[in-house]
């Protein structure tokens, strides 16, 4: 027997998980999990469903597949031991990067780095201290497009399933947004009111915030704009300085990003419009 994890859509309507059931029982399977939800206000259905069953995934795909069909659902199935690849990007702030790899070395996150790639050097030691492979892609303003070919190109041939913009401080054009829509996740600071320019933190500091937050969020060609998977918030005081702030928001931005990546690599998210579905 094997481990499975499923996530349909579809249109909401009666009988859904009736024929999941009897789907998944004719795969042999057993349910383990189950979370579902329907969107009043789009009229979708969306499941994530853990389950073992045979072990051969294709019957189990045919099987789950015939079941569905008369709803017209997505599906995406597969083995709960074969882990998202995942490629970082980063920049020369390495904290965010640091902590996934700690984390990953450590088995908390269910993934599989394939690489990292920056626009500098800097991090190339850490990647070698790893062994991981490290892409170095400087970019200006004309090589632009060619270096996010290059970038594409490495994600086809790595079999890349989720690319993470772990402060990675260059704007991905359009195209390159709309050739990874779905699968590229961004993380960013977050302040009420929100600061944008050049010294976040010193702006904050002077109009004194009282929260200092993160979101991590999927990529969009809206600017920091995509459907939101997590954020974390520290509360602040007049007696912090703007280093003192900086330094609170690298450690809500490695925490914000992190559950992102461990709930996409978990397949517990489901962009839906403009929001995601977060099955935690």
């Amino acid at each position: 027997m094997a481990e499975y994890i499923l996530r349909i859509t579809c249109i909401d309507r009666p009988g859904i998980i009736h024929a999941l059931s009897g789907g998944i029982v004719a795969a042999d399977g057993n349910v383990v999990e189950q979370e579902q939800f329907s969107d009043l206000e789009t009229g979708r259905f969306l499941a994530r469903t853990r389950f073992t069953g045979d072990d051969d995934a294709t019957r189990v795909h045919a099987a789950i597949e015939a079941a569905l069909e008369p709803f017209g659902a997505t599906i995406a199935l597969r083995r709960s031991d074969e882990h998202p690849r995942i490629l970082i990007m980063v920049s020369q702030y390495d904290h965010c990067l640091v902590d996934l790899l700690y984390r990953w070395e450590a088995g908390e996150l269910p993934v599989e780095i394939v690489g990292i790639v920056s626009n500098h050097g800097t991090c190339r030691p850490i990647a070698e201290r790893h062994g991981i492979p490290f892409e170095h892609l400087p970019v200006t303003k004309e090589t632009k497009a060619a270096q996010e070919a290059s970038l594409l190109a490495l994600v086809d041939a790595l079999g890349v399933d989720l690319v993470v913009l772990a402060r990675y401080m260059q704007i991905l054009s359009d195209d390159a947004c709309r050739a990874l829509e779905g699968r590229a996740i961004n993380i960013h600071h977050s302040f009420l009111p929100g600061f944008k320019g050049a010294r976040p933190y010193h702006q904050a500091h002077a109009r004194g915030v009282k929260l200092i937050g993160a979101t991590a969020h999927f990529v969009t060609a809206d600017l920091d704009e995509g459907p939101i998977i997590e954020q974390e918030v520290r509360r602040v005081t007049h007696r912090q300085t703007p280093d003192d702030l900086a330094e609170i928001g690298r450690d809500v931005e490695r925490l914000a990003l992190a559950r992102a990546v461990r709930l996409f690599a978990e397949d517990r998210v489901f962009p839906n419009g403009n929001r995601t579905v977060v099955f935690e």
